[in-house]
């Protein structure tokens, strides 16, 4: 068995508690500085007028926010294995006016079903992972179950860390050290479990890799 599969729900919404109960209040002032390329995805994801797109691990709420202002006619929701995040989420979203257009409520990756969580007239049209799939422990189910959950023709959108390989040594085994500190790693295998998709014929991929390799964009849209 498995590290990943060890590891309960429970445990993770308690480990994930634990983490941000008080790193939530500085997350998105510290975080702009390396969770680059976001904002290269919330301009193309380019939703359709009366798509459904959810994030998964919305966190508090910085990319939900970006997207419901860039594409107005469009509703998104959220969910996070962490309720501390949610709670600074949720503050974010009345701040900004954001209550009838975005939707943020706890939730596992692995498991959950947005028609149900958020009562949604139709499924999901596209989903979003930012830097999301390089701490979920089972990275591999919940894209999987997102995958699943999608209609044919539907998007998944992942921006997540790259290998650095295009960047100096040193800077890339500072990184690694310092994201090991937060349980975050760089997982060659995603991509690696992406092209096996596309390989079998599960639907057609374009990844980009950005920055020097420091991050990479991909987008699998599902046959």
């Amino acid at each position: 068995m498995s590290q990943d599969q060890t590891i309960t729900e429970s445990q993770m919404r308690g480990n994930m508690n634990r983490m941000y109960r008080w790193t939530r209040h500085v997350y998105d002032a510290s975080r702009k500085y390396y969770l680059l390329g976001r904002d290269v995805l919330i301009r193309r994801l380019r939703p359709a007028a009366d798509d459904v797109v959810c994030e998964i691990g919305c966190g508090t709420a910085r990319n939900l926010i970006k997207l419901a202002q860039h594409y107005p006619y469009n509703y998104f929701c959220g969910i996070d294995a962490s309720d501390e995040m949610l709670k600074t989420a949720q503050s974010a979203l009345d701040k900004n006016n954001l209550q009838d257009s975005v939707t943020v409520k706890q939730g596992f990756a692995q498991s959950f079903d947005p028609v149900a969580l958020f009562s949604l007239k139709k499924p999901v049209d596209k989903f979003v992972f930012s830097y999301a799939l390089s701490i979920i422990p089972p990275w591999k189910e919940s894209f999987d179950h997102a995958l699943d959950l999608l209609e044919s023709g539907g998007e998944i959108h992942i921006i997540d860390f790259g290998s650095q390989s295009g960047l100096p040594r040193p800077f890339r085994a500072l990184l690694f050290w310092w994201l090991k500190m937060f349980h975050v790693y760089y997982k060659p295998e995603i991509e690696a479990h992406l092209h096996a998709l596309k390989d079998s014929g599960k639907g057609t991929l374009k990844l980009h890799h950005l920055f020097g390799g420091y991050a990479y964009y991909a987008i699998f849209k599902k046959h």
